[in-house]
């Protein structure tokens, strides 16, 4: 088993009586499935229906203090503070940054369940979260059985499970959910209350419009550096997101790269060659007739 300490996550705690009902009526993910020991995933949004930043939130138990912790980007934690308070209104409730960060374990099974750990619910594999400070890492990677790795071998398991990361495969403020597969990853909630750009991302879902997605890739000889231009012929699709071991992560068109792979066109980033890991996921099914 391995882990990691991710230097480029913070946490969040939002506390208070009002706690749950007030993060319910914003983000995508429905909190009253959340406890102790269990992790979910979400975003909050404008309210034009664009990730304002995605994050993963566990509940605290009692002898922690209660409330819940948001596991969040590092360089939007303030964004996310500030965002949070002032919807805060009249809600008894207290939004705090705490000094914590992140340690990531896959590859196994822990020796041990800390407290404060939660499977991460995105993908199967994807391991388990710590929310830990950075000066217990290797404590914490002691009793849970793991080898303390460098983070970069962590954004290689991610890439190659096809996990898209903010920043990188996706711009925050520039991205639906449906582009970043967050309803494939668990991370909306279609059968819940309303929330902050709630009504454009229900709408997505159902007229099933969503054109553009994150996809796995498999790249030959060098990678091309993020945010290169993907091109089918002449024809840009798509865009380079974050790579690994030749695998990566990219943001297309799939009604585009469809088209190419039905041309036999093959698709390149900055003159080097790449094929979609799994081709069928761009094919969007045929609506079947009403009976």
């Amino acid at each position: 088993m391995k882990s990691a300490f991710l230097p480029d996550r913070s946490v969040i705690k939002v506390a208070g009586e009002d706690a749950r009902n007030f993060l319910n009526g914003l983000v995508t993910t429905d909190l009253d499935r959340l406890k102790p020991g269990l992790g979910r995933f979400g975003a909050l949004l404008t309210p034009q229906g664009k990730i304002i930043v995605d994050f993963l939130i566990t509940e605290a138990s009692a002898g922690h203090g209660g409330g819940f912790l948001i596991d969040c980007p590092k360089a939007l934690a303030d964004t996310l503070a500030t965002k949070l308070k002032f919807y805060k209104l009249r809600a008894k409730v207290t939004v705090d940054k705490l000094d914590l960060g992140v340690l990531a374990a896959w590859d196994g099974e822990p020796a041990a369940q800390p407290d404060l750990a939660f499977a991460d619910p995105r993908a199967e594999g994807l391991g388990t979260r710590i929310l830990v400070p950075e000066d217990l890492k290797q404590k914490l990677s002691d009793l849970i059985g793991a080898e303390l790795v460098d983070a970069a071998a962590y954004e290689a398991h991610r890439i190659a499970l096809g996990v898209p990361r903010g920043g990188l495969d996706f711009m925050y403020s520039d991205a639906f959910p449906h582009e970043t597969n967050m309803d494939r990853l668990a991370g909306v909630d279609f059968d819940k209350g309303c929330y902050v750009g709630q009504e454009v991302v229900s709408r997505m879902q159902h007229r099933g419009t969503a054109r553009t997605r994150s996809v796995k890739v498999l790249l030959e000889d060098a990678s091309p550096e993020p945010g290169t231009t993907i091109l089918a012929g002449d024809k840009p699709v798509g865009t380079i997101g974050s790579t690994a071991g030749g695998k990566g992560i990219a943001l297309v068109r799939i009604d585009r790269v469809a088209d190419a792979l039905d041309a036999g066109q093959p698709l390149t980033a900055g003159g080097l060659a790449l094929t979609l890991a799994e081709p069928d996921v761009v094919r969007i099914p045929a609506k079947q007739p009403i009976a």
